[in-house]
């Protein structure tokens, strides 16, 4: 009994941990996934700069082109770049032991990780790397520290640096203003991250679009029918509420005589 016990603690410790979260806010995001052009960049962004680590194997090509409304020949000029067919699974051709060896542990597949961690984790963590010249790669990130992936989008955003910045100065709540120009009262901060001028091709808001769209895309595939189920859902719903006025009426019927 003690056994089985200990091996029932053991095996809820790690819900309890994924329910405590990371230990920085999260920022949120608000995607839209009848938004297709965003789909489509976002596929873009996951074949050119995740699918060298990282599958799909969940998911088809041709599934993924038809839902996205890609032509069949589109789809494996830009996004096919093995000899994959248009009907195989989205993998890749490195092995997982080589991938062991190379990093310490096999990239995981990236089909279901937006179910697993939430669009709000997905889209915190591809902003939140920065330099750290003490980790492996030169990157460590907030959302999870000492991650062990380069930062594959750095050429994107650009070196996200600690550096220092203009902030106001709040006192009890109130932000405070010189009296005699009305003026802003600021002083340096030098704990932020900020990016590192001409690292980067995109701006910060170009970026964050880029990130949004590759979470929009991750959030379809791991459930391509979330939209179907939808629909499907908001039908049986008004017919259970057709049925239960007839339901309704007939026991009333079946027991009007009844006292």
């Amino acid at each position: 009994m003690k056994k089985q016990f200990a091996a029932l603690i053991l095996a809820i410790l790690p819900a309890f941990s994924f329910a405590a979260g990371p230990a920085v806010e999260l920022d949120k995001v608000d995607i839209d996934l009848t938004d297709k052009a965003a789909m489509q960049d976002g596929l873009k962004t996951f074949a050119n700069y995740c699918m060298g680590c990282h599958s799909a194997k969940f998911q088809r090509y041709e599934r993924v082109a038809t839902d996205l409304g890609i032509p069949p020949e589109v789809m494996m000029d830009n996004v096919v770049f093995s000899d994959a067919k248009i009907g195989d699974h989205m993998r890749i051709g490195m092995e997982p032991q080589d991938a062991k060896g190379w990093f310490g542990a096999a990239p995981p597949d990236l089909t279901l990780v937006a179910r697993v961690r939430g669009n709000d984790w997905l889209y915190s963590y591809m902003r939140s790397f920065y330099v750290d010249p003490a980790r492996p790669y030169g990157v460590n990130n907030e959302v999870f520290p000492n991650v062990g992936m380069p930062h594959v989008l750095a050429p994107l955003q650009g070196n996200r640096i600690v550096g220092c910045t203009q902030v106001q100065v709040v006192e009890n709540g109130r932000k405070q203003f010189d009296p005699l120009t009305g003026t802003p009262i600021t002083q340096e901060a030098c704990d932020q991250k900020i990016i590192e001028p001409g690292t980067g091709t995109l701006s910060e808001a170009e970026y964050d679009e880029k990130i949004k769209n590759l979470v929009t895309f991750l959030a379809y595939s791991a459930n391509p029918v979330k939209l179907e189920s939808q629909r499907i859902g908001t039908y049986v719903l008004l017919f259970l509420a057709v049925f239960f006025v007839f339901a309704y009426l007939l026991k009333r019927e079946y027991w009007k005589d009844v006292h």
